[in-house]
């Protein structure tokens, strides 16, 4: 276990080490929120597919093959759909607009009365999908390392606060590309077929395990179906993954990469799926299935690849954990307390001059990282009191999906939607989730069934009720969409060359 302890500690010093170096190209806020938008194909791919794939993705996973078989796949499955029509679909124009939030795009569309809710409602979901990245790591150490949880949870999340709060998005896109990587040759390359031999490959894993662990569906069709709703509806709607989609160079860079980065969701899905069935298969009598990663890794693997896979998993979780980090800070700083300032100062003049302008710039980095550190350590309070991860994941996509989904998807499908609309899906299916789930259960399919219902009946019945989106309005909104109107392109001259263009 030594040289595994070895292998662990020059990952994380290494990371630490890629995040001190990535502080040096966060000097504004475009630097810090959007990597600068300077990101090309390369690393916009591996940034997008590490963020999507996190301790949930790799330990749940798992978890769910070696509980139903290969049709655990479904939820990680679910995830690469939606980022693959996020990125065939909408990723080109989402570009194009050129903000930093959700929230953001909301005011562009329907005026300024839709961001604080909307803010709200996403700060609510990048918090808990930070604390689910958080809780993942107790569900490694707990197994392989005898390290308490909470402790487990602290150190993890202190090194992941760090890297994020130095250097925004380019220490977060540097360090994402290291444990993209990571990832791929810890669980793919290295842990899959390890596991399936020591199985003693399919044959003998079709022998051992029951017939319905090699049926696509035994999961449940409405879990399926559940699945599809919260997850690939909830990658085409979340500020961590816009926030990404607003870091590509183009709007062709953020189609291409997106869709390579789906392709890979989905053979990352089959290979959680596969390697929980090899463990079910080899230890079918765990005390728990959330153990069941863990485990492969510690009787499986020989000293030093143990160490590595392991670093693979912290990857998974630390990318999803950064990535949610900076969405939550990036919405409470701009969304919620930034407008909330602006309510209290209207009426006061704005300073000017290009000295105010630098120190604003300054100050937006200062506010930023300042948030991180906020809500990185609330984050890890709140994951040292849970530890459900597929709960709390589960709660955080309720309240995305069933709150924003159908704004969202109106105000870039349906001309005819409106603030009136908007505002009344946000509020009609938020409450309508919240107060399922505490009625139902979290896990329970009502939730998201009818918040979804009732979010599309309130929008559309209140945008038909009252006066459609100014005019002017709309046509500042499709300015935009055209790519238009917005701040100039890094490549434009006056634009600070900081940094070099990221292939």
């Amino acid at each position: 276990m030594a040289v595994d302890y070895l292998v662990m500690i020059v990952y994380l010093l290494g990371i630490l080490g890629v995040g001190w170096w990535g502080k040096r190209r966060a000097r504004s806020k475009s630097d810090f929120l959007v990597a600068g938008r300077r990101l090309g194909p390369l690393m916009y791919t591996g940034t997008m597919a590490a963020v999507v794939l996190g301790g949930a993705s790799t330990i749940g996973g798992v978890r769910l093959g070696y509980t139903y078989g290969i049709s655990g796949a479904a939820m990680v499955f679910a995830i690469g759909l939606g980022l693959l029509a996020l990125s065939i679909f909408f990723s080109a124009r989402i570009a194009r607009l050129r903000v930093y939030t959700v929230a953001e795009m909301l005011s562009l569309r329907y005026g300024d009365g839709a961001s604080l809710i909307s803010g709200v409602v996403m700060w609510i979901y990048t918090l808990m999908l930070a604390v689910t990245s958080t809780i993942a790591y107790a569900s490694v150490f707990d197994v392989l390392f005898d390290v308490p949880r909470w402790a487990a949870v602290v150190i993890g999340g202190a090194i992941v606060v760090g890297y994020s709060a130095l250097g925004g998005m380019w220490s977060i896109t540097l360090t994402d590309m290291v444990q993209f990587v990571v990832k791929s040759v810890g669980v793919l390359v290295l842990l899959l077929p390890i596991a399936v031999v020591k199985a003693g490959g399919f044959a003998a894993m079709q022998d051992k395990l029951p017939h319905s662990y090699f049926s696509p569906t035994s999961i449940g069709g409405q879990t399926i179906f559940t699945y599809v709703l919260i997850y690939t509806f909830g990658m085409l709607i979340g500020q961590d993954i816009w926030q990404r989609v607003f870091t590509a160079r183009t709007d062709k860079v953020a189609a291409y990469g997106g869709t390579v980065a789906g392709a890979y969701c989905l053979v990352y899905a089959l290979a959680g799926a596969v390697i929980g069935m090899a463990t079910k298969a080899l230890y079918p009598q765990l005390n728990g299935a959330d153990g069941a990663f863990a485990t492969i890794v510690k009787h499986a693997l020989p000293t030093g690849v143990r160490g590595l896979v392991l670093a693979a998993a912290l990857s998974a979780m630390m990318s999803t954990a950064s990535g949610a980090l900076i969405a939550s800070a990036t919405v409470a700083n701009n969304d919620i307390w930034r407008r909330l300032r602006t309510l209290r100062r209207r009426g006061r003049p704005a300073p000017g001059g290009p000295e105010a302008h630098t120190d604003g710039e300054r100050d937006e980095v200062r506010g930023n990282r300042l948030a991180i550190v906020v809500l990185g350590v609330t984050a890890i309070v709140i994951a040292c009191l849970l530890s459900d991860v597929l709960s709390a994941l589960t709660v955080a996509y309720n309240l995305l999906v069933g709150g924003l989904l159908v704004p969202i998807l109106g105000g870039l499908l349906w001309k005819r939607g409106n603030l009136s609309g908007a505002l009344a899906s946000m509020v009609a299916g938020g409450a309508t989730v919240i107060l399922l789930m505490m009625d139902k259960g979290v896990l329970a399919n009502e939730p998201i069934y009818y918040g979804l219902a009732v979010s599309l009946v309130a929008y559309v019945a209140a945008s038909l009720a009252t006066r459609p989106t100014d005019a002017a309005v709309l046509e500042r909104w499709r300015e935009r969409l055209a790519g238009r109107g917005a701040e100039p392109a890094p490549t434009q001259v006056g634009e600070r060359a900081t940094a070099p263009v990221a292939s």
